[in-house]
């Protein structure tokens, strides 16, 4: 659950990024705007995002920008796997 009833599995997370660190890359404005050409990027609310999930989808990949930190949805995943090692 990465908010406003956006679930996402699991096994399809490929990463979890912070919105403020990583759209400092130019590289990472240019994947993010050339997925969002593709349709393929969605908001898990409407409030200022503060993170973002990338994840495979039946296409290829995609991206949810949530309201909810990087290290919230970390939290959130290791509560699910059991785990505390933050790798996915």
């Amino acid at each position: 659950h990465i908010g406003n009833s956006k679930n996402i599995r699991q096994k399809n997370i490929i990463g979890i990024f912070d919105a403020d660190t990583a759209t400092v890359s130019a590289v990472t404005r240019r994947f993010l705007k050339e997925r969002e050409k593709r349709g393929e990027v969605t908001a898990a609310g409407s409030e200022v995002p503060k993170s973002f999930v990338l994840y495979q989808n039946k296409k290829s990949c995609a991206v949810c920008f949530s309201q909810l930190s990087s290290v919230a949805l970390l939290g959130r995943l290791d509560r699910v796997t059991g785990t505390d090692d933050n790798k996915i």
